[in-house]
């Protein structure tokens, strides 16, 4: 049998939709042993990845090789099973959706999203979604916000699912590659994917009244194609969103604002936080480092400890 090789559009766990360079898409499965060999990952295969698979007689694929992946986006595994699970791989775009309100924007996720997303060769875009809900506080604080994150190098972007021109700029943005939306629930990212391509018809749910979080809609990683080309990746909304492979002493390279100061600290592996002679501190209580990201720099660097 010819070995055919493709593209993992679709991963459930158990069977991977297969697109290969030319026809249908086929329903593959993955030996054992591959999940033997990946002992420290949930799932062995993300989508986006590149295989090669041999067609069986019953019309089903099972794939052979897995491809060196370029990059991937990974989170701690959840529910408190061991290792690390990789969202998506091979992706030429993470944008991280969040809202102006219902839910309230949070730094918190943001910087965790940036520090993966570096820490992995990703390059990143914030989107801020909800602007046609913004309160004047809450347009305030969306102009501190760009001035800190645009002012940092990060890709920013503000405007709403509904507005024809916020969606003509993303999409061109966005571009013909692999490009994966993420964020918490409710936020808008379902919503977001139907205005940028109608036919995906992406479910998409209410925030609960109860927690004022939302509620997740998307069970299962998948790349949907783009009318401009190209796939997105559609992932499950995410409240557990853990570092991995990232240690205390290095955390800091993953903060612009700290990564200059880092060798003019007295230790070497100075983590920011009671050492003396420490620049990083020293920028802070100047000013020169934002409280909030210092902040989460330090709640970030307690998860990784």
């Amino acid at each position: 049998m010819s070995e055919i090789a493709g593209r993992v559009l679709k991963s459930t766990g158990s069977w991977y939709t297969v697109q290969p360079g030319s026809g249908p898409v086929v329903m593959c499965r993955l030996p054992g042993r591959f999940r033997m060999d990946v002992k420290e990952e949930t799932n062995p295969i993300a989508v986006g990845d590149r295989v090669d698979f041999v067609v069986q007689e019953d019309g089903s694929g099972q794939i052979v090789t897995i491809g060196e992946r370029r990059n991937t986006v990974v989170r701690q595994a959840t529910h408190g099973r061991r290792g690390s699970q990789v969202l998506a791989a091979n992706v030429d775009l993470a944008v991280c959706v969040v809202s102006v309100a219902k839910p309230v924007y949070k730094t918190g996720f943001v910087d965790r999203f940036l520090v993966t997303c570096d820490a992995n060769q990703v390059p990143p875009l914030i989107f801020v979604n909800k602007y046609d809900l913004a309160r004047p506080e809450d347009r305030e604080r969306l102009e501190e916000l760009t001035e800190l994150y645009a002012g940092l190098g990060y890709d920013w972007m503000v405007g709403s699912a509904l507005d024809p021109t916020t969606l003509a700029a993303l999409n061109q943005r966005i571009g013909d590659g692999i490009v994966m939306f993420m964020g918490p629930s409710g936020t808008g990212k379902s919503s977001l994917l139907n205005a940028l391509a109608p036919g995906l018809r992406r479910e998409t749910a209410e925030v609960s009244r109860f927690s004022n979080k939302g509620m997740h809609t998307t069970t299962y990683a998948e790349l949907l194609p783009l009318p401009n080309g190209g796939y997105v990746a559609d992932t499950p909304g995410i409240r557990e969103f853990g570092l991995v492979d990232i240690d205390a002493p290095g955390l800091s390279n993953f903060f612009p604002e700290m990564r200059h100061l880092r060798e003019k600290c007295r230790y070497y592996n100075c983590t920011h936080v009671h050492e003396p002679d420490c620049a990083v501190m020293a920028a802070y209580e100047a000013g020169e480092v934002h409280p909030e990201r210092y902040m989460n720099y330090l709640q970030i660097l307690e998860s990784v400890r």
